[in-house]
């Protein structure tokens, strides 16, 4: 994701208040230069509360501090799909420790990407964090490209299990699979996108309350921001986007969103 590290002011929206972003890659190098200001900027659009998935090992130690500084963001660890192959022997043994610091185990999942290691592995790490998140009743934050089907299946075994499929771009027949197990949608700026039309479509079916709002900082940035990097900020312009295409009152639409996440993550906020 290209971004031009720009100061982005506080988005024009009207402000909502409470606002959780469900989704927050903060510790990410692209908010080096100016991270205390970024955080500062979502306090000022209403943001309260940031959860910031790990998605490398490496990157575990970084995590921590920086969630141990700020209140505000709460830590979830994870391998993500993409670095499986950088996971030293005691990995699983690492990631137990720092969970009973975390809200959740992620970021984790199955990815079909070019780029993407061996789909068998990628699926025996998963299995092995879906374990681990079960043993410890922890609930679970997922990553599918190109397989939401391959997800549900495998989800079918890990019966209680609990969390949410971040960035969820599927059908509303997998989008009723995945509630009717207990898992939440994670909806970031992609549906604002003109070209979004069947997502639009599916999102104005969903059960709303099993929606989550989140920004993927710094990826995955709204069409109003497009090119930029994406911060939590600029979560309000997917709230009144989302208000928008629900036909809500954007407050009304906010309060239900942050019910929603602190239902699925309350035990550990």
């Amino acid at each position: 994701m290209n971004h031009n590290g720009n100061s982005a002011g506080t988005p024009q929206n009207p402000l909502l208040q409470g606002l959780f972003d469900s989704h927050c890659h903060l510790d990410d190098e692209a908010f080096a230069p100016d991270r205390i200001a970024v955080i500062q900027r979502a306090k000022n659009a209403g943001i309260d509360k940031i959860l910031v998935p790990a998605y490398s090992p490496a990157f575990w130690p970084r995590l921590h501090h920086l969630c141990a500084q700020q209140s505000m963001l709460y830590p979830a660890y994870g391998v993500h799909p993409l670095y499986i192959n950088a996971c030293a022997s005691n990995w699983l043994e690492q990631l137990r420790s720092l969970l009973d610091q975390a809200v959740a185990v992620g970021e984790i999942g199955l990815d079909l990407s070019e780029s993407a290691p061996d789909y068998g592995s990628q699926v025996a790490c998963l299995k092995m964090q879906l374990h681990l998140a079960q043993e410890l009743n922890l609930p679970v934050i997922l990553h599918a490209r190109r397989t939401l089907e391959e997800l549900s299946l495998i989800l079918r075994d890990f019966s209680g299990l609990r969390g949410v499929v971040h960035s969820f771009s599927g059908s509303l027949v997998q989008a009723q699979r995945l509630v009717d197990r207990g898992f939440y949608l994670g909806l970031g700026g992609a549906f604002t996108h003109a070209r979004a039309l069947r997502l639009r479509a599916t999102i104005q079916s969903l059960p709303l309350e099993w929606i989550l709002v989140e920004t993927d900082a710094p990826w995955q940035s709204a069409e109003s921001y497009r090119g930029q990097r994406n911060e939590p900020a600029f979560l309000l312009e997917t709230v009144h986007a989302l208000a928008g295409l629900l036909q809500m009152a954007p407050q009304a639409l906010a309060g239900q969103l942050t019910r929603n996440t602190l239902t699925l993550f309350q035990e550990k906020l």
